[in-house]
């Protein structure tokens, strides 16, 4: 599959032009990308809150912390029907099943 990805005008995105489909449109000070620089500015934040040096090699674990956070902060009404629905598509487990998996 392959997705189109709409960006500013940035030139560091240049380089990923020849391997993704990227079209780069001028942001207009950030109007035209308006909930993506909120994001932007709320992960900033968030990275200031962090009480310690965030280096360069946890920058990805607290990237995916943030990711979490936000997904988890905007999608909370749906998760609880959400483990619903998935715990009705599954079969069910028994409890003997459970406890043969369980002892060793």
């Amino acid at each position: 599959t392959t997705a189109k990805v709409v960006t500013d005008k940035w030139r560091g995105y240049a380089p990923l032009m020849k391997d993704y489909n990227i079209e780069q449109k001028y942001s207009a000070g950030g109007k035209n990308f308006k909930e993506m620089h909120i994001v932007i500015m709320q992960l900033k934040s968030w990275l200031r809150a962090i009480p310690t040096h965030v280096s360069k090699w946890h920058v990805q674990r607290y990237f995916d912390e943030f990711c979490f956070r936000i997904n988890r902060s905007q999608f909370k009404e749906t998760i609880f029907h959400k483990t619903i629905e998935r715990m009705v598509a599954k079969k069910p487990i028994y409890q003997q099943v459970i406890k043969q998996h369980v002892s060793v």
